[in-house]
């Protein structure tokens, strides 16, 4: 036996007209990206967290559609009278708060609209903090509301 027969044990014999170790690198080409298709088909199924959100980005489109939808159904089936009449008096709600904005603006002292500015200015830069302990305050309340109905 010589060393060319010992080195290719296993190995399949060359066809006629083709190089053997390019056909295997080929071979090993396409199989690795197989595999590589292979891994990532499998990733994607254990991927839960984008499948949630890519569910819910779903139900959340078919939602804003039946939404859509339902509206459109109301409008059409609102007469134009009472649409009008609606939008009449939507506008005249906006002009009375307007006025009364202004009525109690012309009769409220200065330094209180400025104590109340003040207020309001501290309010929007802390925003988040206020909105925290007012669900706070509502959910203390509520749970002492349910407790107090077991009695």
């Amino acid at each position: 036996m010589n060393d060319d027969a010992r080195t290719n044990i296993g190995t399949p014999a060359p066809s006629p007209g083709t190089s053997g170790s390019a056909e295997l690198r080929e071979q090993v080409e396409r199989t690795r990206d197989e595999l590589g298709q292979t891994v990532e088909g499998l990733a994607a199924k254990t991927d839960i967290k984008s499948q949630a959100a890519e569910k819910a980005t779903l139900v959340s489109d078919q939602i804003r559609e039946k939404a859509r939808q339902a509206a459109q159904l109301v409008r059409n089936k609102i007469p134009d009278p009472v649409l009008q009449r609606t939008a009449q008096a939507a506008t005249q709600v906006r002009e009375s708060s307007a006025k009364a904005g202004e009525y109690a603006t012309c009769k409220t002292p200065d330094p209180l609209l400025e104590k109340a500015e003040q207020a309001a200015t501290v309010a929007r830069a802390h925003r988040t903090p206020l909105l925290a302990v007012g669900v706070a305050a509502v959910v203390l309340l509520l749970v002492r509301r349910s407790r107090g109905r077991r009695r």
